[in-house]
């Protein structure tokens, strides 16, 4: 199983936003460069998470973007979701299957990645940005 780069991205983006909650919008060109990441790709990630309502935009000279709703509100599952659709380790426990498996009802496999599925959907949705905010702090205090 890989984390696509949409979905780091999408993480480490939101985590910036969740760092700078309250204190008005961000640039994605500031997103972009604090977190490494090219500013085109940042604004298609943006595309999706502002669509799924986890950020808000606004225009003009101090506009930017910025979450919709406090960091202690927004899971990383939820992030994952927007930008992915779903979470999944591997196609065939999709909610929704696009193809048809032949071995689906005599899979020895299935129960575990049902398993690993429901494992993973629940860390993710027990982490908030406000806990990377966290683990931040925690890694910048640790490193001074």
């Amino acid at each position: 199983m890989r984390v696509s780069a949409k979905e780091l991205y999408g993480l480490r983006a939101m985590s910036e936003f969740a760092h700078h909650y309250g204190r008005g919008p961000l640039s994605l060109a500031q997103v972009a460069a604090r977190q490494g990441i090219s500013q085109a790709y940042l604004e298609q990630i943006a595309i999706d998470l502002r669509r799924s309502g986890l950020l808000c935009s606004k225009r003009g000279a101090q506009g930017g973007y910025y979450l919709a709703n406090a960091p202690e509100a927004i899971t990383a599952g939820d992030v994952i979701r927007a930008l992915e659709g779903s979470i999944l380790p591997v196609q065939c426990v999709a909610e929704h299957k696009c193809e048809p498996c032949s071995l689906e009802d005599g899979c020895s496999a299935r129960g575990i990645w049902e398993q690993v599925r429901d494992r993973l959907v629940e860390t993710l949705d027990s982490i908030t940005l406000a806990n990377l905010v966290q683990l931040d702090e925690q890694g910048l205090t640790e490193k001074d």
